[in-house]
């Protein structure tokens, strides 16, 4: 009997805060997970090779394999935090108006509800997190996996992203999960540092990017390489082109996620660098200590 046909005889063991919090420490230790910041850009990138999937396929071709992988995508928006426990997710085609090539697509590996509850319990000592035994794996989660693991073959969860909450909540909840990253679970955050699809050039998609979106993708790059944290998370003071940058913080919010879990030393490495349809940053990095 393989994985998946033995979760799917079992229901979700319930057990006490301790007793996971127990699991957890008694798990083997494993090389500190790199973590991810991944500008998703559209969806369509699912299906297509260009210098940005290329990239993201090189991005973990030397890594060693996590036992799972958290996902914090700007497409999974509640109010409250919830955890997915899904022990199947299905891919969700949360998007329209684009090629019917592109919902054909099924990325679907196993979920994660051993390592999901371990992380709700970690994070439940500051904190009320919720479970979710429905959600899927959302575009801003398969479309890259697909490239970082094309087999499929790493389970998946994600965590959703309290819309109520300012910026410095999702940059300190994050901190709780250090521990699993030392055991074995890779953090990817996806969404954009540069994300205003009311300024979009949809008339000449290839145009070179607004004075505007290089200015602040310049301001956050400047920043992650001193490791000024507080400057990010406190983005408004950059003025109007973090306005025009962030009109909403969805998809700027994931990468607060990231940079919480950095560790003293580790490296910031960028992985892609590029700019789409002139206001939308495609600028991805990893931590890897």
């Amino acid at each position: 009997m393989n994985r998946r046909d033995f979760l799917s005889t079992i229901p979700i063991m319930l057990t006490s805060a301790q007793q996971l919090l127990n699991e957890v420490n008694a798990m083997p230790p494993t090389p500190l997970m790199p973590a991810f910041f991944i500008g998703h850009g559209s969806p369509i990138n699912a299906i297509t090779d260009n210098k940005f999937t290329q990239d993201l396929a090189k991005s973990t071709r030397n890594l060693p394999a996590p036992n799972a992988i958290l996902v914090v995508s700007a497409h999974w928006l509640t109010r409250g935090t919830f955890v997915s426990t899904n022990k199947f997710p299905k891919t969700i085609y949360d998007f329209g108006g684009f090629p019917k090539a592109l919902s054909e697509v099924k990325y679907e590996p196993l979920g994660s509800p051993e390592y999901a509850l371990q992380a709700k319990t970690l994070l439940d000592q500051s904190h009320n997190i919720q479970t979710d035994e429905h959600m899927g794996l959302d575009h801003g989660a398969w479309s890259i996996l697909k490239h970082m693991y094309p087999k499929a073959n790493i389970p998946v969860f994600q965590l959703s992203i309290d819309v109520s909450k300012p910026a410095n909540y999702h940059y300190d909840l994050i901190k709780q999960l250090d521990l699993l990253r030392k055991k074995g679970l890779m953090i990817v955050g996806s969404g954009n540092i540069v994300h205003n699809l009311a300024r979009v050039n949809w008339n000449n998609p290839t145009a070179g990017p607004y004075d505007w979106t290089v200015e602040f993708d310049t301001y956050v790059k400047n920043n992650l390489e001193s490791g000024n944290h507080l400057a990010l998370v406190d983005y408004l003071k950059a003025g109007q082109s973090a306005n025009l940058s962030v009109p909403t913080n969805d998809h700027y919010l994931p990468m607060l996620y990231v940079l919480g879990i950095q560790q003293k030393n580790e490296l910031l490495k960028f992985i892609h660098h590029s700019f789409d349809m002139g206001s939308i940053s495609m600028r991805s990095f990893m931590l890897q200590g």
